[in-house]
């Protein structure tokens, strides 16, 4: 089979994340990326086929070109960009994108929701889209280009999701956008009082995550979606002062706290939890690390609980629901024994 061609221009998380999976799904994958360091360690670690000099090296004789540096950058790019070639972008705000690459025939913007806490490409991985959705923006795109992104994603393990961009940035400013501000804001606040980091456990650091995240990408998406964030940040600020109101004059929140975990039940687990049955023998923990370095998973979490006598146990590896099976499968093959 004669194999597709594909450039990445941007080799951060996400773009060498994007190669990674292309080249899985039989992509010749060619990147490009100002920074030189970022471009060498994606090449290192096989996100790409090749790597190119400059952008318009990058993209000659590429099917489709990916657009996966910052917003500003996939701003600028596009405002030179002239083009037959399917391109589309990853960036995490889509409406200025979308505005900017009307003047291309073939142009669709999307955005993987999936990531990480670390930045570069030194923790991409390319299982990162499998369970994942993925927006796919319908603003001026021709309907057989919305159809081959979505083959093209799905290709990748995720989901996608066609919404306008609009709706896309709305929905983001709310489920991405105000989680990373309220987790600044909380270790901001925790930092006025000495006494308060040092006590901070699971349900504060599950809240505080986001804020490991790259400063800088994230003051771009802020500034980029602006209005609606600030929209989000000022409604937010409302339901607060109700609540402080609440509790300053004894009224119950037993309400309102009943009507969020009735909500939170209502998502999806963020992780599925694979129980592998460990022996009471050497070489059982080298052999999951091959399980997992062949299904390439991003685990999220592990617990191992001792066999009641000290000997074996059961060992619990949290990963994306998408990446399960996978996972199952590559323990499955070394031999082990599965939980429920």
């Amino acid at each position: 089979m004669t194999s597709r061609s594909a450039a990445v221009a941007g080799t951060g998380l996400i773009g060498a994340s994007t190669g990674l999976a292309l080249k899985s799904a039989g992509w010749k994958v060619t990147g490009w990326d100002p920074d030189v360091a970022a471009l060498s360690t994606a090449m290192e670690i096989g996100a790409l086929d090749d790597r190119a000099p400059s952008f318009r090296e990058s993209i000659e004789g590429a099917q489709l070109i990916v657009l996966a540096g910052p917003p500003r950058a996939v701003l600028a790019t596009l405002g030179d960009l002239d083009t037959d070639t399917l391109v589309i972008d990853v960036a995490g705000v889509k409406e200025p994108i979308c505005r900017a690459a009307a003047h291309l025939d073939h142009f669709v913007g999307t955005h993987p929701m999936a990531g990480r806490e670390q930045s570069g490409p030194g923790a991409a991985s390319g299982s990162l889209f499998r369970g994942a959705s993925w927006v796919i923006a319908e603003d001026g795109a021709d309907r057989a280009d919305l159809e081959r992104v979505e083959e093209i994603v799905s290709s990748l393990g995720a989901n996608p999701i066609r919404m306008s961009a609009a709706d896309h940035d709305l929905a983001v400013a709310i489920v991405s956008h105000l989680p990373q501000v309220l987790a600044a804001t909380l270790l901001g606040e925790a930092d006025r009082h000495d006494e308060a980091l040092p006590l901070a456990s699971g349900s504060f650091r599950d809240l505080t995550r986001v804020a490991l995240s790259d400063p800088g990408l994230w003051t771009e998406l802020l500034g980029e979606n602006r209005a609606a964030v600030v929209s989000e940040l000022r409604s937010f600020a409302e339901r607060l002062g109700t609540i402080a109101d609440d509790v300053e004059s004894e009224t119950s929140v037993e309400p309102f706290l009943s009507s969020a975990r009735d909500l939170r039940r209502t998502l999806a687990p963020p992780v599925m939890a694979v129980r592998v049955i460990l022996e009471d023998r050497p070489g059982e923990l080298a052999a999951v690390g091959r399980a997992l370095a062949i299904s390439s998973v991003d685990v999220r979490d592990l617990q191992l609980r001792h066999g009641p006598q000290g000997g074996g146990g059961v060992l619990t590896l949290s990963v994306r629901p998408g990446e399960a099976e996978a996972l199952r499968g590559a323990l499955a093959s070394e031999g082990f024994a599965l939980g429920g």
